[in-house]
């Protein structure tokens, strides 16, 4: 009898002990996850190679960082914004950026090859992330509240910032902001630059957590490329060349087909230079041996099919 009341006992604080420990694991995988939204990535089918490239695609992200259009933000705190989450992404975690100054001079000299080419189907500065072939485009909304009060400037910012996948134009996700107030002695302006410096560099940890998180759920089937080829009067010829490509990728799907032109995306955890390889390769073994690149344009590949 004694010895079943220490063992009722015993597997009471083992069960106990037990629900103690889940609990206290709940908040840091929950704190872990960045606030990212939707399922983990299932990345368990991946290669040894897959994974690897995954990884170092991940670690070395290329960021184009700016304000949203009609931004609230006077052109100071704007490029204030955009120059201190680069300054953070280069000094922080050794990554790639685009310049604010770059951007501004191309959202002038680009307009027309923006319209020409999407037809104002995406933002321009959507248009210019795929452009300077950024991995990530991340818009700050932001605004400024004037708080002064008792003879003392003060400034507080909120908004959002939002995170796209330029290469499809998709928002990834977002993360609202609402500051505490930032002091000036001097001025306003400088009350308001101190209050937009405290939100970026508060945000950007949180920020570029969620981003290679959403990024790695977004890349569960490797990197996505948009094939273009003009020329493709027969429809036997490309399908071959589809199954034949789709045996060497992740994943081969057809978006459109038409005698002038045949539209592809395909998935793959390899570089835009593999890819162009493998096409030549399925174009050869399909019946295209003269299928020659026309340009490519970050992961937008187009061809000419050298069929008549």
């Amino acid at each position: 009898m004694k010895k079943s009341c220490l063992l009722s006992r015993g597997m009471a604080m083992g069960l106990a002990f037990l629900l103690v420990l889940l609990a206290a694991g709940l908040p840091a995988s929950a704190q872990a996850s960045g606030g990212s939204s939707g399922a983990p990535a299932d990345t368990t089918g991946l290669s040894a190679a897959e994974q690897a490239f995954l990884t170092g695609y991940l670690d070395h992200l290329n960021y184009m960082v700016f304000v949203a259009d009609g931004d609230k933000l006077s052109p100071a705190l704007a490029k204030m914004a955009v120059t201190q989450a680069n300054r953070y992404l280069i000094e922080k975690l050794g990554l790639a950026v685009i310049d604010f100054d770059q951007i501004e001079k191309n959202k002038k000299d680009q307009s027309a090859a923006w319209q020409s080419e999407t037809g104002g189907s995406i933002s321009m500065l959507q248009f210019l992330a795929r452009k300077f072939n950024a991995d990530v485009y991340v818009e700050i909304d932001f605004s400024v509240k004037d708080t002064s009060s008792g003879g003392k400037f003060k400034a507080a910012a909120q908004g959002t910032v939002k995170i796209f996948d330029p290469a499809t134009a998709t928002m990834l996700g977002s993360i609202p902001y609402t500051g505490q107030e930032a002091f000036s002695p001097a001025n306003f302006d400088q009350a308001a630059g101190n209050a937009i410096s405290s939100a970026v560099w508060t945000l950007m940890p949180r920020l570029t957590t969620q981003v290679r998180d959403l990024m790695k759920n977004s890349l569960a089937k490797g990197l996505r490329y948009e094939l273009i080829i003009n020329k493709t009067p027969d429809a036997k010829i490309m399908s071959t060349f589809r199954r034949t490509l789709g045996k060497k990728v992740r994943e081969v799907e057809q978006v459109s087909y038409t005698p002038e032109e045949t539209r592809l995306n395909v998935f793959a955890f390899v570089k835009a230079d593999k890819v162009q390889d493998l096409v030549f390769d399925a174009a050869e073994a399909a019946g295209m041996p003269d299928l020659n690149l026309l340009y490519q344009r970050g992961r937008s590949l187009t061809f000419d099919s050298g069929l008549q």
